[in-house]
């Protein structure tokens, strides 16, 4: 047994005795790890430079973002509905020294744009200059002109400003140029904003409510045939403008020169006399200035006054002489106004119509704004004024006006940019506590009662309040008989989230329409009297009726 585990051993050992020896796999072993740790090494000092090259601002960062040919970033309205947009267009151009047959082009050039005129086309041909031959074609015609395979034409791709709601914001967009820049409206206010933003621009608008409110005017143009109308439509607390409409009007999308005085925007542009509604304003001062209360009685009041060359007579002799400040605003009374405006004295009405923004130019979105015609106060021009005559504002002033009396007299900056407001924003106020209550009131009153001159402006429902204003219109420096007819409406009465101003340039009288009365049954055919009570408050009322129903479920905020 011994000698067999001695063999053994001995076998054991010789197999698995240890020699140090350099073998093939050592070697390859040693290039492995070599290789892994070389890229080991790169891939860390690749990283270091990497982290530090991060961590610096490059000269190219540091430079602002190149412009775009032609950009301009997009309009939208409160609900981001597009208003304007910037779009990818194709020009086409044409190289007439690379034309092989003229004659065959302009063949081929007639099939597809038959409406051309191609003697001129003719001609350009001859000079031998390039030329553009159809700006912003259509994908169709593009595939045709195309499909020609005449290497002498030659698409440039260039980015283009459209319009989709075409006339419908004329006035507020306005138009730009031929070199892109804005020539009017927020495209020349908001012109480099515009090619510099990335976002659009959002305004306060109501595209939907833009287009109930056009679509009367422009049917009462028809009606009452005026010259033109104008309308805005304004939250009472925060001045946002959801709509602001004047006619006539024009599609952005032609990009025409207006040259007639008749397309200017009547909302902000128009500078005019508009009568009564300036009584609410005397009234509003004297409660300001307690020199009167609603219930306060001038007695014995003349239907006449003379004041130098002029006299100033009530529109309506039925007028009582004894009436109080609630009747006198409620009956439009000429003679009290002017009681009103006697007892607050030059110093205070003017004070007054300065702080509520009536008689200094407003500051607006747009650069397109009207300045009130200045004047020379005196005894007389203090009295025509109380009344509303002799004096002149915007209807956008005008809006600003009401909206203060009546939301509690804070003050408001009416604007078209959609900026983000905060709740507990402090609010200015600038009229006392407790006036706006006792004026609603009262302006509810003119539209409630059958004294009132705004009846037809009850619609079931919302509340109307508000007064009219009939005004003659100077032509040449002399009044005429052409009239501006205007209504200032507020609602809800009871607690005010908007004001509406609805005004007519020239209106006249209808023969044929049929009025559905308010505050009474029946309906009358034909216009009776050429005032605002027959004709702004006539459309106020059916602008309300379209709208109410949007602003009840859309626009409920303050």
């Amino acid at each position: 047994m011994n000698n067999k585990k001695n063999i053994i051993l001995e076998e054991y050992e010789n197999e698995f005795s240890y020699k140090k020896s350099k073998t093939n796999l050592d070697i390859q072993f040693n290039r492995i790890a070599f290789i892994f740790f070389f890229f080991l090494m790169v891939s860390i000092i690749y990283s270091i430079q990497l982290l530090h090259l991060g961590s610096l601002k490059s000269e190219d960062e540091a430079k602002p973002i190149p412009k775009i040919k032609d950009y301009r970033a997009d309009i939208v309205d409160r609900n981001g509905n597009y208003l304007v947009k910037t779009v990818s267009s194709i020009d086409i151009g044409i190289s007439p020294i690379e034309v092989i047959d003229k004659e065959k082009l302009l063949i081929n050039l007639k099939w597809i744009f038959p409406k051309k005129d191609y003697a001129e086309v003719k001609k350009k041909l001859e000079k031998n200059k390039f030329f553009k031959f159809e700006k912003t074609i259509s994908s169709m015609n593009y595939q045709k002109m195309m499909s020609l395979g005449d290497k002498s034409i030659r698409p440039e791709e260039k980015l283009t400003r459209i319009y989709p709601q075409k006339n419908l914001f004329s006035h507020i967009i306005g138009q730009i140029d031929n070199e892109n820049n804005g020539i009017s409206g927020l495209e020349k206010s908001f012109d480099e904003e515009l090619k510099q933003r990335s976002k659009p621009l959002q305004l306060t608008v109501d595209a939907d409510i833009q287009f109930l409110i056009r679509e009367e005017l422009v049917k009462f143009q028809f009606i009452f045939r005026s010259k033109g109308s104008a309308a805005i439509l304004m939250n009472i607390n925060n001045g946002e403008i959801l709509s602001m409409v004047s006619y006539p009007d024009f599609d952005l999308n032609k990009r025409e020169k207006i040259v007639d005085l008749n397309f200017i925007n009547r909302a902000t542009k128009g500078v005019y006399e508009l009568g009564s509604v300036f009584k609410t304003f005397t009234i509003a001062a004297g409660l300001e200035e307690e020199l009167i209360d609603t219930d306060t009685e001038f007695l014995n009041l003349e239907k006449r006054l003379k004041c130098g060359k002029s006299n100033i007579a009530e529109y309506d002799d039925k007028i009582p002489s004894n009436l109080t400040v609630e009747q006198i605003l409620i009956r439009s009374g000429n003679i009290g106004s002017v009681r009103i405006g006697q007892r607050l004295e030059i110093s205070k009405l003017k004070a007054f119509l300065e702080k509520i923004g009536i008689i200094n130019k407003i500051n607006f979105d747009i650069e397109e704004v009207g300045v009130p015609i200045p004047f020379k106060w005196g005894k007389c021009k203090l009295a025509t004024v109380s009344f509303g005559h002799g004096i002149t504002t915007t209807p956008l002033q005008l809006a600003k006006a009401y909206a203060i009396i009546s939301n509690g007299g804070f003050d408001v900056k009416p604007s078209l940019i959609k900026r983000d407001l905060e709740s507990n924003q402090q609010k200015k106020r600038i009229i006392k506590a407790g006036i706006s209550k006792k004026i609603n009131l009262i302006l509810r009153k003119i539209v409630t009662n059958k004294e009132g001159t705004a009846g037809l402006a009850n619609i079931e429902g919302y509340e109307i309040g508000g007064k009219t204003g009939t005004a003659q219109k100077t032509i040449t420096g002399a009044y005429s008989k052409a009239k501006v007819n205007t209504f200032a409406g507020i609602f809800p009465a009871s607690n005010p989230k908007y004001v509406l101003i609805v005004l007519l340039d020239e209106p006249k009288t209808s023969s044929d329409y049929v009025y559905k009365y308010k505050n009474k049954k029946g309906s009358y055919k034909g216009t009776p009297f050429n005032t605002a009570g027959w004709t702004s408050v006539e459309i106020a009322g059916k602008i309300i009726e379209k709208i109410g129903p949007i602003l009840a479920t859309k626009h409920m905020e303050n």
